[in-house]
């Protein structure tokens, strides 16, 4: 059976919560293999995917791939089995959050977003969105964040412009989130 990346504008905001509770990751951050090693794999900043310098083109892969991303507290990234913990370089952010769907308005808002390996992720208190060195990115999950895709930075900037053209922020599932430059 083929893969089918979810399209969120097919998708209510309650379709994209099931799929959230519904996908089942790993807990790579309880393993702790003693066999490691180096993966050959760079994620590049524009989330593109290489092993061994090419191209990594099948979504599936990706996807199974970014299941197993570890990010250790010193800031390296890892591959994870319980077997196997192989390195792997991520020049800038591990995802890239390609698309994104709000409902609501105001402090009543609620914002999804598919990243490039196809994984939902709701804005929230566990998920910030942080501007560094004047992009937007959302948390992910351990220490691991998605850059916004220009599309997506732009929609979510017209959002909050549209709301608070002042003082540029917007709210998701309760949590409030500043998209000014840290000053």
């Amino acid at each position: 059976m083929p893969y089918e990346a979810p399209d969120l504008a097919k998708l209510t905001l309650s379709d994209i919560a099931e799929l959230v509770a519904a996908r089942k990751l790993p807990t790579v951050e309880n393993w702790e293999p003693r066999n490691t090693g180096d993966s050959e794999m760079r994620i590049a900043s524009d989330g593109t995917w290489y092993h061994q310098g090419g191209e990594i083109t099948r979504p599936a892969m990706i996807r199974a791939f970014s299941s197993l991303l570890r990010r250790e507290a010193d800031g390296q990234y890892w591959l994870v089995t319980p077997q196997q913990k192989l390195s792997i370089i991520v020049d800038d952010a591990p995802f890239i959050a390609v698309e994104l769907q709000s409902e609501g308005e105001g402090s009543e808002r609620s914002l999804a977003f598919r990243l490039n390996s196809d994984d939902l992720v709701f804005a929230d208190a566990d998920h910030a969105i942080k501007m560094r060195n004047g992009l937007l990115y959302l948390h992910v999950r351990g220490g691991m964040w998605a850059k916004l895709a220009r599309s997506v930075y732009y929609e979510l900037a017209d959002l909050a412009l549209a709301e608070n053209p002042d003082t540029p922020s917007i709210w998701s599932k309760g949590a409030h989130f500043s998209l000014d430059a840290p000053a």
